[in-house]
């Protein structure tokens, strides 16, 4: 079955009325379903010619499956079938089919006759998640081909899209999305979800027994029930009219939704109103041209929480391109005053689609084929602040996928739940999805290390480390806290700086729960230091009489590593006493070799080593006595006076 965005379902009585036929002359009827843009219907009657042919067998598709192609007949035959087949399965986007006849084409040489046959080869491996086979198609389409430059562009894109698409399946944002159960999905397509009055509400074109077709129609369940088709008054009779995407006034009582029929090979959109009086709805009413131009189509009407807007979908002039995204303002009425060009932010040439609009939080969340993306329609999402559009960001994995993902509509009842409708999982139609939210709050409190109190004042950014981009930032306030909305799996670092205080960068595991910082501490907190004010370095070990450091002292370094790997213009004195046991040359000099052996394990740790300078005092600056009042040695003041200190020179 053809999967419906907007287009007219193949009548099955028809369809079977011409099977017959295919033995004689299924070539011809394939073309001639194909002019007509009837993929789906194009795609049985080729296959049919090529099952005649021999050309390939299932088995085989995809090509990397081992087997053989038979391959019998006219070989101009067999690639004008295979290329055409393969049209026809991309045609209603069976991706999965249609790589394995592209490449039917390629593999017997005939590229020249069909030469988008790789660009279309390689669309197929990126709607197939063969990201990196994809790349290596468009890149060779991109080197030989010679028509079009608008296809190069488009086979860059592309790439752009494989590229996105490898880091967005690497790095999801933490949702889950689930097909939904029961009584939702059917055999037909399922889309556009909305919800009025404790009902819920959308498009589907499930097989009607009475009627026998699969035509779109809007239904309406209460709870889990059963799904019942509305029915318009008084229509005025049209065969086979279409209708879907409905949409409500404030108080429910108007329905707004796109009405669309084919008259020969042309199919017309318009949006319609009906509204609801002594328990049915009403006769459908055209809106005025300043959403229906004539000749042009209007789609996927939405109509804000407070009844003031309708945001639709058209082709009309005034647009970039394909299919933009618009806006009117309504009177009190319902009837749309005048309709605006939401503009070259959020539209481009290519085709946007089903928007959402949030009146409370100027959020914008609509699907477009023209940015960068996983492919298909994808979510984007954009505000609008001072009546200025910021720079759609695609919603990311996985609420999109590599084919068509539209129509979001957040629950009524669960701020954690939204629903989109999605062909991520059928090889021709929409269906309905419910997307879970599984985002988290990092939550925690900045502390002085020497003080154990909260630290006010702090600056704690988040930050994307693949990217260096910083999601969040804030100040800490009197009680310390702070708290981030972690919405990815991908790695954050947590940035905290404070001037006086070293700057901290901790990685954040997927979790959201930080490790303990054991540098001074085991709580998140920030050390305290003065320029030229030496902080002692505590466990910082040497054989005896050696200035060869101990394993155990090079963990302590590694802390020290890390305050300046985090604070980068920062540099150093690292310095090494002794207590007075031996001549004071003797002490200086082996001081100045263990500062010197500091110094070097922290270059090799890829510190610069114009950052570090070793500086060894021997014995002249202790910081307890070496002796007692009464002249007896005192182990515990040597002790103390043996040690290894830092002192910040300056920051640059």
């Amino acid at each position: 079955m053809k999967k419906l965005l907007f287009t007219l379902i193949i009548v099955t009585a028809a369809f079977s009325a011409a099977k017959a036929q295919y033995k004689d002359n299924s070539t011809e009827l394939g073309d001639k379903a194909f002019e007509n843009k009837d993929y789906y219907e194009a795609a049985y009657y080729y296959k049919k010619s090529a099952e005649g042919l021999s050309l390939i067998k299932r088995e085989a598709i995809p090509y990397h499956s081992g087997t053989k192609n038979v391959k019998k007949g006219n070989p101009k035959d067999r690639a004008y079938i295979s290329y055409r087949l393969a049209e026809s399965y991309r045609g209603y986007e069976n991706y999965l089919e249609a790589e394995g006849w592209y490449y039917q084409v390629l593999d017997e040489g005939y590229e020249s006759g069909y030469p988008l046959t790789r660009y279309w080869y390689g669309v197929c491996l990126r709607a197939n998640q063969h990201f990196d086979e994809a790349i290596k198609e468009l890149k060779i389409f991109q080197q030989n081909y010679k028509g079009e430059e608008k296809y190069k562009t488009m086979a860059a894109k592309e790439i752009k899209n494989c590229l996105f698409a490898q880091n967005e399946y690497e790095h999801p944002f933490l949702l889950e999305v689930k097909k939904r159960k029961g009584v939702w999905n059917s055999d037909g397509s399922d889309y556009a979800i909305t919800h009025t009055n404790q009902k819920t509400y959308f498009t589907s074109s499930r097989f009607v027994k009475n009627d026998k077709t699969h035509l779109n129609r809007v239904y309406m369940a209460a709870g889990d029930d059963s799904p019942q088709v509305i029915k318009f008054k008084d229509d005025d009779g049209i065969k086979d009219i279409e209708y879907g995407t409905p949409t409500f006034s404030a108080d429910g009582q108007r329905m707004y939704f796109t009405r669309w029929y084919k008259v020969g090979s042309k199919i017309t959109h318009e949006i319609y109103s009906s509204n609801f009086a002594g328990n049915e709805w009403g006769k459908p009413q055209k809106l005025n041209t300043h959403v229906n131009a004539d000749g042009y189509n209007s789609i996927q009407p939405y109509i804000t929480a407070d009844g003031k807007k309708l945001f639709f979908t058209s082709n009309k002039p005034g647009g970039l391109g394909g299919q933009d995204i618009w806006v009117s303002d309504l009177d009190a009425d319902g009837t749309p005053l005048n309709s605006k060009n939401l503009g070259d932010k959020i539209n481009t040439a290519m085709d946007e689609q089903a928007a959402y609009y949030d009146v409370a939080t100027r959020r914008l969340i609509y699907s477009s084929k023209g940015f960068t993306g996983l492919g298909g329609f994808d979510f984007f999402e954009a505000n609008n602040k001072n009546n200025v559009w910021s720079v759609p960001q695609n919603m990311g994995y996985p609420i999109n996928s590599a084919k068509d993902d539209l129509y979001y509509m957040p629950d009524t009842h669960d701020q954690k739940k939204f629903y989109i409708s999605s062909d991520r999982e059928s090889e021709c139609c929409l269906n309905l999805f419910e997307v879970y939210d599984k985002s988290f709050i990092v939550k925690g409190i900045v502390t002085d290390c020497d003080t154990q109190t909260a630290l006010p004042g702090v600056k704690i950014s988040l930050v994307d480390s693949l990217s260096k981009q910083t999601i969040a930032h804030l100040i800490s306030a009197k009680d310390g806290v702070y708290q981030f909305n972690i919405v990815t799996h991908r790695p954050y670092n947590l940035v905290l700086e404070k001037s006086g205080y070293f700057t901290k960068v901790l990685p954040m595991p997927e979790s959201g729960k930080v490790l303990n910082d054991t540098l001074y501490s085991p709580d998140i907190c920030l050390q305290a230091f003065k320029v030229d004010k030496p902080i002692i370095i505590k466990n910082v070990l040497y054989d005896f009489d050696k200035a060869t450091l101990r394993p155990e002292s090079k963990l302590v370094l590694d802390k020290v590593v890390t305050i300046l790997k985090d604070n980068p213009k920062m540099k150093i004195e690292l310095a090494a006493h002794t207590d007075s046991v031996g001549t004071e040359a003797y002490n200086k000099k082996l001081s100045q070799q263990r500062a010197q052996a500091c110094v070097d394990y922290l270059v090799q740790k890829g510190i610069s080593e114009s950052r570090v300078y070793a500086k060894g005092y021997g014995e002249l600056k202790p910081i307890a006595p070496n002796s007692l009042p009464n002249g007896k040695d005192n182990p515990a003041g040597r002790q103390m006076n043996r040690r290894t200190e830092f002192t910040v020179l300056k920051i640059e």
